[in-house]
């Protein structure tokens, strides 16, 4: 990873989203690196996470949450299911549609990964120059913001 103190080319290209593209890869790396025993990565172990909270989800709502195209979404679900850690199952008000849910096998990975997952967020939020709490209301203020860019733009 370059050193975030010396700028490209002498130029400082920062700015708020150029800052969060550079803070969502370098998460995705570490989660990578941290869960690579467990064998998911740091989108699979998102996914399992939503996909636990909730219990079940449809296809649209998960692509919503992922802010990813509807064939990203199928895609990614057709690899986690062939996987044998999530299940389709018939959505009770559209029969043309489906719900995800994660199967024991899926929980059970989760869970797993979960043990990896736990010491990098741990050794984050430690080296955090504030609460933990005040940064994720930042992010997530920074993430509402985005949204309504997204609707402007």
């Amino acid at each position: 990873m370059r050193d975030r103190s010396s700028p490209v080319d002498g130029d400082d290209p920062s700015n708020v989203l150029f800052e969060t593209w550079l803070t969502a890869r370098a998460a995705i790396a570490l989660l990578d690196r941290a869960l690579a025993s467990a064998d998911l990565d740091a989108e699979d172990f998102a996914v399992y996470s939503v996909l636990r909270q909730a219990g079940e989800i449809s296809p649209g709502e998960l692509a919503r949450w992922m802010s990813a195209p509807a064939t990203t979404v199928s895609s990614h679900v057709k690899r986690l299911v062939a996987r044998g850690h999530v299940r389709q199952v018939p959505h009770p008000g559209d029969r043309r549609s489906y719900r995800l849910t994660l199967t024991d096998a899926g929980q059970h990975a989760h869970t797993s990964a979960g043990q990896h997952f736990l010491p990098a967020l741990a050794a984050v939020e430690a080296a955090l120059p504030r609460p933990a709490g005040d940064v994720q209301q930042a992010l997530r203020e920074l993430h509402g913001a985005i949204g309504v860019a997204a609707e402007r733009v």
